[in-house]
């Protein structure tokens, strides 16, 4: 998730000399680093204040915006490069534009959780006390499938652009059965989403609890932890809070967004022109090969599927279509009604409390997503963003801890189970196969 340009959001550019480095060397470039980097909470009283605290995003790429304010009392959080701390500070104080600091050094966290992935990475077997490298859901994924041969047959979507597989599983239980699919990691630096999809992947494989084991034999699963395999990996090797794909844009400029490039209004609302920017939605519909091979995927299942669900983080949200307007979908009070039995069942076992609602109203604008393409192109229509831990009001949910991999992923399947038995009371299943 990131809130960005005018639908509220923020541009995760590096600083220039990060910049530099990136685009001279790209998988073996130096590791972008935020020494010093501070975060500030920055709360405007007055629209004018309102403006000119969104205006900075516009004029400096040494400003990280985590959170872009849409209205008197949301806030920002922006993270402030060290060369640029007396000018913005300044311009903070002279508009008596009420601020405080958060967080004096951002690269700690990162630093800290560096620290602790090198030092497991002579681990045991695959387990969800810590994330992953794309390398390690990848042999996973090929364990399935060579322990489990009747159950879980492997996919390939594709390649990426830098030839990395789009790789994924069906879990099937037996013919006739319809079809639900995962998505994970399509936002590269949002680690909770591939390691969520890959715990609820072996629960449904090897639970034995009923109401699990009920659903895992009612659908058929496609699953793709990492929809974005080329960022990822990124994210592991250079840039920690990289989310794009990495096809070069220009010289200094990478990637895309890959939740807004997808081929259903595109380019309409909550995007960019701006190739170096987070919400940039490529030259094209389906520019990047990611969402165009993923797509293509997609389609050769039409009519089989019965929900798309996407995992993202972070804010606690279940999201429904539309994403380009404020206008309702046709079964948008369906949508609402099973959205509001999925969050309740998810806030039992832990309190977790999320919100929920259509793309458009709940958090910001924003076309040529995922979910609004199976949605509105492929008729899918129990179609669901997930927005994980953290709530909103963490400034580094990217990092969640590693001991809330594990609760977050139980509460999700329950939430799932209540998803899918909800819309199937509806009868959004009925005769597809």
């Amino acid at each position: 998730m990131v809130r960005l340009n005018s639908a509220a959001g923020s541009r995760w550019w590096a600083p220039a000399m990060a910049i530099l480095a990136l685009a001279f060397s790209v998988e073996a470039a130096e590791v972008a680093r935020y020494d010093n980097y501070r975060l500030y909470r920055v709360t405007p009283h007055s629209e004018a204040q309102l403006r000119s605290v969104a205006a900075m995003e516009q004029a400096s790429d040494s400003l990280i915006f985590l959170e872009t304010a849409r209205k008197l009392g949301d806030r920002f959080d922006i993270v402030v490069a060290p060369h640029k701390l007396a000018d913005f500070t300044e311009t903070l104080e002279s508009d008596y534009i009420p601020h405080e600091l958060i967080e004096q050094n951002v690269q700690r966290a990162f630093d800290e959780e560096r620290v602790r992935l090198t030092n497991k990475r002579a681990k045991g077997p695959f387990d969800w006390n810590d994330y992953h490298t794309l390398e390690e859901i990848h042999a996973w994924l090929d364990q399935l499938a060579s322990e489990h041969p009747k159950e879980v047959e492997l996919l390939d979507a594709g390649r990426s652009h830098q030839n990395r597989t789009m790789k994924g599983v069906k879990l099937s239980y037996g013919p006739g059965r319809p079809g639900v699919f995962l998505e994970g990691g399509i936002h590269a630096r949002e680690w909770i989403s591939p390691a969520t999809v890959t715990y609820i992947l072996n629960q449904l494989l090897t639970s034995e609890d009923a109401k699990v084991r009920a659903l895992a034999e009612k659908f058929d699963w496609y699953v793709f932890p990492n929809a974005n395999p080329d960022g990822y990996a990124y994210t592991f090797q250079v840039n920690r809070l990289w989310r794009k794909t990495r096809k070069a844009y220009g010289p200094f400029c990478y990637g895309a967004d890959p939740n807004r490039n997808w081929d259903f209004h595109w380019a309409e609302q909550g995007t960019s022109n701006n190739a170096c920017s987070d919400t940039y939605h490529g030259s094209e519909a389906f520019s990047e090969v990611e969402t165009r091979s993923l797509a293509a995927f997609v389609e050769k299942l039409r009519g089989k599927l019965g929900a798309y669900i996407a995992f993202h983080s972070y804010s606690q949200l279940l999201l429904f279509p539309y994403g380009h307007t404020g206008e309702h979908s046709p079964n948008h009070q369906d949508l609402n009604e099973i959205a509001e039995a999925t969050v309740k069942s998810l806030a039992k076992r832990y309190g977790t409390q999320y919100k929920y609602g259509n793309v458009y109203d709940a958090i910001y604008p924003a076309s040529g997503s995922s979910v609004d393409w199976s949605y509105g192109a492929q008729d899918v229509k129990i179609a669901y963003t997930y927005e994980l831990r953290p709530d909103g009001n963490a400034w580094n949910g990217f990092v969640l801890p590693p001991n809330e991999i594990v609760p977050t992923g139980e509460e999700t399947l329950d939430s799932l189970i209540t998803l899918l038995e909800e819309s199937s009371a509806r009868g959004y299943y009925d005769e597809k196969h």
